[in-house]
């Protein structure tokens, strides 16, 4: 039954992304908010999609934690199902992604329509040298919220990587909140797996972490409660 659950969910799922993707065609020409528009539609999408298909409930946690000022979101990463599933519950994002997904065909026109920032990992580049200034650039004079998953890549649900350092840089040049949002969607799509299973997915917003700190300190709280708080999820 997991593998027919799957199947169906695969094909509903990116069939509902190439579709929603060519109906949104003339957003590319329009204001960014008609792009976010269908960003949200998508991630309501998976949400009704893992009800339906996998029977898997997702539960919002702490909304309250989120700032009334502006803030970004520092986002464990499981699988994709949480890149879209953000966008229902923080407004206006945009994200710091690889610059290889700009490449895929129409996917990679909406990253750039709603603003995301392109970043080459584990290089050095023009682009990058000047990356934190530009980052600090857009998300200080637009009403955006940045999301970045400083664990750098997908991983499994009770594994542990060390963050990336460049997480601090951002916290100390932005000076602004971070909110750690932790989640538990390995346990329904594991890394590089193509079964999709049965469960309840838990979306945690984390207390809160003001500016001001030393950015390598920020880091290590950041780590910790990060994991801690996906100790607990488990």
């Amino acid at each position: 039954m997991i593998y027919i659950r799957s199947i169906i969910f695969n094909i509903f799922f990116y069939g509902g992304l190439i579709l929603t993707f060519t109906v949104a065609i003339p957003t590319l020409v329009l204001p960014s908010k008609y792009a976010l528009f269908f960003g949200r539609f998508l991630g309501n999408y998976v949400i009704f999609l893992l009800k339906i298909i996998l029977k898997t409930k997702v539960e919002f946690k702490n909304l309250e934690n989120i700032p009334k000022e502006n803030y970004f979101v520092a986002s464990a990463h499981q699988s994709l199902l949480e890149t879209f599933i953000l966008q229902t519950i923080i407004k206006n994002p945009m994200f710091i992604i690889k610059k290889e997904l700009l490449r895929i065909p129409l996917f990679g026109n909406y990253l750039k329509k709603i603003g995301c920032i392109e970043i080459t990992r584990d290089t050095i580049t023009k682009d990058n040298l000047g990356f934190f200034d530009k980052v600090k650039e857009i998300v200080l004079s637009n009403e955006r919220t940045l999301i970045i998953f400083p664990q750098g890549t997908r991983i499994k649900f009770e594994e542990k990587l060390p963050l990336k350092k460049g997480v601090g840089k951002l916290y100390e040049i932005l000076n602004i909140t971070c909110l750690p949002i932790v989640h538990d969607t390995g346990k329904v799509w594991p890394k590089k797996s193509f079964l999709k299973y049965k469960g309840k997915i838990t979306f945690l917003m984390v207390n809160p972490i003001k500016p001001g700190l030393d950015k390598d300190v920020f880091v290590k709280l950041l780590e910790e409660n990060i994991y801690n708080e996906i100790s607990k999820l488990s």
